[in-house]
């Protein structure tokens, strides 16, 4: 058998997958899984069987006979980046939401069911929960509190790995900031191909097309005690229901920026408020490495707006210079990972 690879991305309403062929994209697919199907599974792990009865028959569809499968990693337990094998502790770790539910979360279970059909390993990769925070970075202001790294650390890792190549620089000794720009946004002092600090992308930062980022405490504080709304409610108010989907009643930038060609003026200062977020972020993180820094890099699928990009580098590019990667790097990143332990030059790690 060839070294072909069977890759899964399960997102909030879809889930990516992809066949690479010695480390070549063979195949890509993306299986939308509409709102009314998905009204019927409300908790995360009630989508699993669905999400894998889709995933065998696109895998059979394409021929099967894999060497390894391999899926993004959820919200685990805090770990290093790196490749892991999947066991029971992940799984049993993803199946308890350990540090939030999140559709991520299956990825670890999908990949061992689909594994197991083709008789082949099932890995996963710079998980959601890769840990790279130096100490000063862990304190939140509370000892009842602690700082936690929660990232879209895979595409964060190949960014500025990406960025290096760009700019011949050794990846070892550059230090880059890295901003993850989609549903979520997570931005991150990347030194040494280390993500030494982040916002937390579930509740800190900038708010996003469908998170609120950080807000006023105490104005939050009081509408959780208002009695309006439940604590499921809240979550989903804070994360789900928030940013641009609260202000505007869409996600979808492409929308929002069509109305503010049509002369939408509210549209616009909402729009151009979450790139002026962004930038003060990017700002934040510009002191961690004490100014140290060889590029911003502005990634995911939001880098594809030229209106957004524009604005935040009009704010950040006196900082360093400002590279732009469209899209995501995680189906080829996690093709590659795969591949590099089918190869033998990387051996996966124990979760």
């Amino acid at each position: 058998m060839g070294k072909r690879i069977l890759v899964v991305n399960p997102g909030s309403t879809s889930t990516k997958m992809a066949v690479y062929d010695e480390g070549a994209a063979a195949h890509t697919g993306s299986l939308r899984h509409d709102a009314a199907t998905l009204a019927h599974y409300p908790r995360i792990w009630d989508q699993f069987d669905i999400r894998l009865t889709a995933l065998r028959a696109w895998g059979k569809e394409k021929g099967g006979d894999f060497a390894a499968v391999i899926s993004l990693g959820g919200l685990l337990r805090p770990v290093e980046g790196g490749v892991y094998t999947v066991n029971d502790a992940m799984i049993a770790d993803a199946r308890a939401n350990l540090q939030g539910e999140h559709a991520s979360n299956l990825g670890c279970a999908l990949a061992s069911a689909l594994a197991q059909d083709y008789r082949c390993p099932a890995l996963v990769a710079d998980p959601v929960s890769v840990d790279e925070f130096e100490p000063l970075a862990r304190y939140s202001g509370h000892p009842l509190i602690r700082r936690s790294s929660l990232s879209h650390a895979l595409n964060l890792h190949a960014a500025a790995a990406r960025a290096a190549e760009t700019m011949h620089l050794v990846p070892e000794r550059a230090s880059f900031i890295v901003a993850h720009l989609g549903g979520g946004i997570s931005i991150a002092p990347v030194r040494g191909g280390r993500i030494i600090d982040i916002n937390d992308a579930s509740s800190d930062g900038p708010f996003s097309p469908e998170r609120t980022g950080g807000l006023p405490l105490q104005q939050f504080i009081s509408l959780c005690f208002a009695g309006t709304r439940t604590e499921g409610e809240m979550r989903k108010l804070v994360m789900g229901q928030g940013g641009l989907s609260a202000y505007l009643g869409t996600n979808s930038a492409s929308d929002i920026e069509q109305r503010i060609s049509a002369g939408d003026q509210n549209a616009r200062e909402i729009y151009e408020a979450m790139a002026y977020q962004i930038a003060k972020e990017i700002g934040a993180m510009a002191t961690v490495l004490k100014g140290e820094c060889q590029a911003i890099v502005l990634t995911g699928g939001l880098a594809s707006s030229s209106m957004l990009t524009g604005w935040i580098t009009d704010r950040i590019a006196f900082l360093a210079p400002v590279l732009v990667f469209p899209g995501e790097e995680e189906m080829r990143s996690l093709a590659a990972a795969a591949l590099r332990v089918l190869e033998g030059t990387v051996i996966p790690k124990t979760y």
